[in-house]
Protein backbone atom coordinates (compact mmCIF):
# COMPACT_ATOMS: atom_id res chain seq x y z
CA UNK A 1 0.00 0.00 0.00
CA UNK A 2 1.35 3.42 -0.95
CA UNK A 3 1.40 5.89 1.89
CA UNK A 4 0.22 9.38 0.97
CA UNK A 5 1.26 12.53 2.72
CA UNK A 6 -0.65 15.78 2.77
CA UNK A 7 0.42 18.34 0.20
CA UNK A 8 1.26 21.57 2.00
CA UNK A 9 0.08 24.65 0.19
CA UNK A 10 2.54 27.47 -0.39
CA UNK A 11 1.83 31.11 0.41
CA UNK A 12 1.52 31.91 -3.30
CA UNK A 13 -0.83 28.97 -3.91
CA UNK A 14 -3.10 30.17 -1.11
CA UNK A 15 -3.09 33.83 -2.17
CA UNK A 16 -3.67 33.07 -5.86
CA UNK A 17 -6.30 30.35 -5.43
CA UNK A 18 -9.58 31.13 -7.18
CA UNK A 19 -11.79 30.14 -4.26
CA UNK A 20 -14.79 32.45 -4.57
CA UNK A 21 -17.49 30.28 -6.12
CA UNK A 22 -20.55 31.82 -7.75
CA UNK A 23 -24.13 30.67 -8.15
CA UNK A 24 -27.02 31.97 -10.23
CA UNK A 25 -30.41 32.18 -8.49
CA UNK A 26 -33.69 32.64 -10.32
CA UNK A 27 -35.68 35.63 -9.11
CA UNK A 28 -38.82 35.84 -11.28
CA UNK A 29 -40.27 38.52 -8.99
CA UNK A 30 -37.54 40.92 -10.15
CA UNK A 31 -37.94 40.18 -13.87
CA UNK A 32 -39.39 42.93 -16.10
CA UNK A 33 -43.20 42.79 -16.15
CA UNK A 34 -43.01 42.21 -19.93
CA UNK A 35 -40.79 39.11 -19.56
CA UNK A 36 -42.15 36.07 -21.39
CA UNK A 37 -40.38 33.67 -19.01
CA UNK A 38 -39.65 35.39 -15.68
CA UNK A 39 -37.95 32.23 -14.32
CA UNK A 40 -35.04 32.88 -16.70
CA UNK A 41 -34.07 36.06 -14.83
CA UNK A 42 -31.33 35.43 -12.30
CA UNK A 43 -28.95 37.18 -9.96
CA UNK A 44 -25.37 36.01 -9.66
CA UNK A 45 -24.07 35.48 -6.15
CA UNK A 46 -20.42 35.32 -5.16
CA UNK A 47 -19.04 33.82 -2.00
CA UNK A 48 -18.08 36.36 0.61
CA UNK A 49 -14.44 37.20 1.10
CA UNK A 50 -13.30 36.81 4.69
CA UNK A 51 -13.34 40.59 5.14
CA UNK A 52 -16.91 40.76 3.79
CA UNK A 53 -18.13 38.12 6.24
CA UNK A 54 -16.45 39.98 9.09
CA UNK A 55 -18.09 43.22 7.90
CA UNK A 56 -21.50 41.54 7.77
CA UNK A 57 -21.13 39.95 11.21
CA UNK A 58 -19.91 43.25 12.70
CA UNK A 59 -22.96 44.99 11.22
CA UNK A 60 -25.24 42.82 13.35
CA UNK A 61 -23.96 44.54 16.50
CA UNK A 62 -24.44 48.16 17.47
CA UNK A 63 -22.86 49.99 20.40
CA UNK A 64 -24.50 53.08 21.89
CA UNK A 65 -23.95 54.66 25.27
CA UNK A 66 -21.65 51.87 26.41
CA UNK A 67 -24.24 49.18 25.67
CA UNK A 68 -24.14 46.61 22.92
CA UNK A 69 -27.29 45.49 21.18
CA UNK A 70 -28.11 43.51 18.09
CA UNK A 71 -28.82 45.30 14.84
CA UNK A 72 -31.19 43.27 12.68
CA UNK A 73 -32.36 46.19 10.53
CA UNK A 74 -32.20 45.06 6.91
CA UNK A 75 -30.37 41.90 8.01
CA UNK A 76 -31.22 40.03 4.79
CA UNK A 77 -30.57 42.99 2.50
CA UNK A 78 -27.14 43.55 4.07
CA UNK A 79 -26.02 39.99 3.30
CA UNK A 80 -27.54 39.99 -0.19
CA UNK A 81 -25.81 43.30 -1.01
CA UNK A 82 -22.46 41.71 -0.16
CA UNK A 83 -23.08 38.74 -2.48
CA UNK A 84 -24.81 39.95 -5.68
CA UNK A 85 -22.31 40.65 -8.44
CA UNK A 86 -22.54 41.76 -12.06
CA UNK A 87 -21.12 39.96 -15.10
CA UNK A 88 -17.68 41.48 -14.42
CA UNK A 89 -17.68 39.99 -10.91
CA UNK A 90 -18.08 43.36 -9.17
CA UNK A 91 -20.55 44.00 -6.37
CA UNK A 92 -23.74 45.57 -7.70
CA UNK A 93 -24.87 47.21 -4.48
CA UNK A 94 -23.29 49.47 -1.88
CA UNK A 95 -24.32 50.48 1.63
CA UNK A 96 -26.55 53.27 0.30
CA UNK A 97 -28.61 50.69 -1.65
CA UNK A 98 -29.42 48.50 1.37
CA UNK A 99 -32.61 50.32 2.49
CA UNK A 100 -34.09 50.09 -1.04
CA UNK A 101 -33.04 46.46 -1.37
CA UNK A 102 -34.72 45.77 1.97
CA UNK A 103 -38.01 47.06 0.54
CA UNK A 104 -38.09 44.38 -2.15
CA UNK A 105 -40.42 41.39 -1.93
CA UNK A 106 -39.77 39.36 1.22
CA UNK A 107 -40.23 36.15 -0.78
CA UNK A 108 -37.66 37.11 -3.43
CA UNK A 109 -35.21 38.63 -0.95
CA UNK A 110 -35.59 35.57 1.30
CA UNK A 111 -34.81 33.19 -1.57
CA UNK A 112 -31.64 35.11 -2.45
CA UNK A 113 -30.69 35.41 1.24
CA UNK A 114 -31.11 31.65 1.73
CA UNK A 115 -28.87 31.00 -1.29
CA UNK A 116 -26.27 33.43 0.11
CA UNK A 117 -26.31 31.58 3.44
CA UNK A 118 -25.88 28.20 1.75
CA UNK A 119 -23.16 29.40 -0.65
CA UNK A 120 -21.19 30.89 2.25
CA UNK A 121 -21.58 27.98 4.62
CA UNK A 122 -23.62 29.85 7.23
CA UNK A 123 -25.05 27.22 9.54
CA UNK A 124 -28.20 27.52 11.62
CA UNK A 125 -25.92 27.98 14.64
CA UNK A 126 -24.11 30.85 12.90
CA UNK A 127 -27.40 32.63 12.22
CA UNK A 128 -28.59 32.03 15.79
CA UNK A 129 -25.33 33.48 17.12
CA UNK A 130 -25.79 36.57 14.95
CA UNK A 131 -29.44 37.09 15.88
CA UNK A 132 -29.57 36.12 19.55
CA UNK A 133 -30.75 38.90 21.86
CA UNK A 134 -28.31 40.73 24.10
CA UNK A 135 -29.88 44.17 24.45
CA UNK A 136 -28.68 44.72 28.01
CA UNK A 137 -25.20 43.23 27.73
CA UNK A 138 -22.40 45.61 28.66
CA UNK A 139 -20.05 46.66 25.86
CA UNK A 140 -17.48 43.98 25.15
CA UNK A 141 -19.38 41.25 26.98
CA UNK A 142 -19.22 37.81 25.44
CA UNK A 143 -22.45 36.25 24.20
CA UNK A 144 -20.97 32.79 23.90
CA UNK A 145 -21.29 30.15 26.58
Amino acid sequence: MIERYPMLLSRDEILTADDLDTEDVSVPEWAPKTAKNPDEYVVRLRMLMGTDRDKFEASTVETKGGKTKQNLANFRARLVALCIINEAGELMFNAADIPALGKKSARALGRVFDACQKLNGFTEADVEDLTEGFEDAPEGASTSG
